[in-house]
């Protein structure tokens, strides 16, 4: 089982005795060449936390958007720590990701995790990032009685601390809930193939299937839909390189199998 599934339970006295797990409307996991990780079932949204400072990766977020829209997950970004001066800096880089439609919250849970909840209501929530993003403290100011742990990030390494060891899942509500999961410094995405790939990158969608050869990489063929979209500015020649490099290490790795 994992965080989010859905069980039937049979009282036994006092206790209960699990007798079994209900399908699962989705998995959001992660895999590499070797292993195959599952983070939480039954999630409506994936909420993407990052902030000024420490710095976040770029890629890692998409990874993280690439994951869930496999799994026809919604997404959300958060950029926490609004109050930091590099602000503004962050939101630009998100950018990229907001003009594909991605929606992005604005906060500093420190001292008003307001902005969010709308976003919450009804969802079961995924909350995901690197460590240092400030995921727990959200977690405080949603759940006060939580207490989750927190830690100052290492200005010198530019990365943060550990402090959430396990996925939990915390109720809202009737309708809505939050699950906790422990900062990442990776996320592969072994286990799509590369149309499952390609077709995660939202704006790819419009031109899969027209390019001039059935089997066109994407990479340098003539008559490549990708990259013609590129030139015509429909595809940010940033995502088309992701998409690229994810598919080559996708290759490289099955070769060393």
């Amino acid at each position: 089982m994992v965080c989010g599934d859905r069980v039937e339970i049979r009282r036994d006295g006092d206790a209960g005795v699990i007798e079994g797990v209900l399908p699962r409307a989705s998995l959001l996991y992660r895999s590499d060449a070797f292993k195959t990780k599952a983070i939480a079932a039954n999630v409506t949204q994936l909420a993407v936390v990052v902030a000024p400072r420490p710095s976040f990766s770029m890629e890692l977020v998409q990874r993280c958007l690439l994951a869930a829209e496999d799994q026809a997950i919604a997404s959300l970004l958060i950029l926490n720590k609004a109050d930091l001066p590099e602000t503004p800096a962050a939101r630009d880089r998100l950018a990229l990701l907001t003009r594909l439609g991605y929606p992005l919250v604005t906060l500093s849970a420190l001292t008003d995790v307001a902005p969010l909840r709308p976003a919450l209501q009804g969802q079961t929530t995924l909350l995901i990032g690197q460590s240092g993003m400030g995921k727990s403290t959200i977690i405080n100011a949603l759940f006060p009685g939580a207490d989750a742990m927190t830690a100052e990030y290492s200005e010198a390494l530019d990365s943060g601390r550990h402090t959430t060891t396990h996925t939990r899942l915390h109720r809202l509500d009737a309708d809505s809930a939050i699950i906790d999961s422990p900062g990442l410094q990776e996320f592969a995405l072994q286990h799509l193939d590369a149309g499952a790939l390609a077709h995660a990158f939202v704006e790819f969608r419009p031109f899969l299937g027209q390019c001039r050869f059935r089997d066109c990489k994407h990479e340098t063929e003539p008559g490549c839909r990708l990259q013609e979209a590129v030139v015509a500015g429909d595809i940010d020649p940033r995502r088309l390189q992701l998409f690229q490099t994810l598919r080559r290490l996708q290759q490289n790795a099955a070769q060393r199998l």
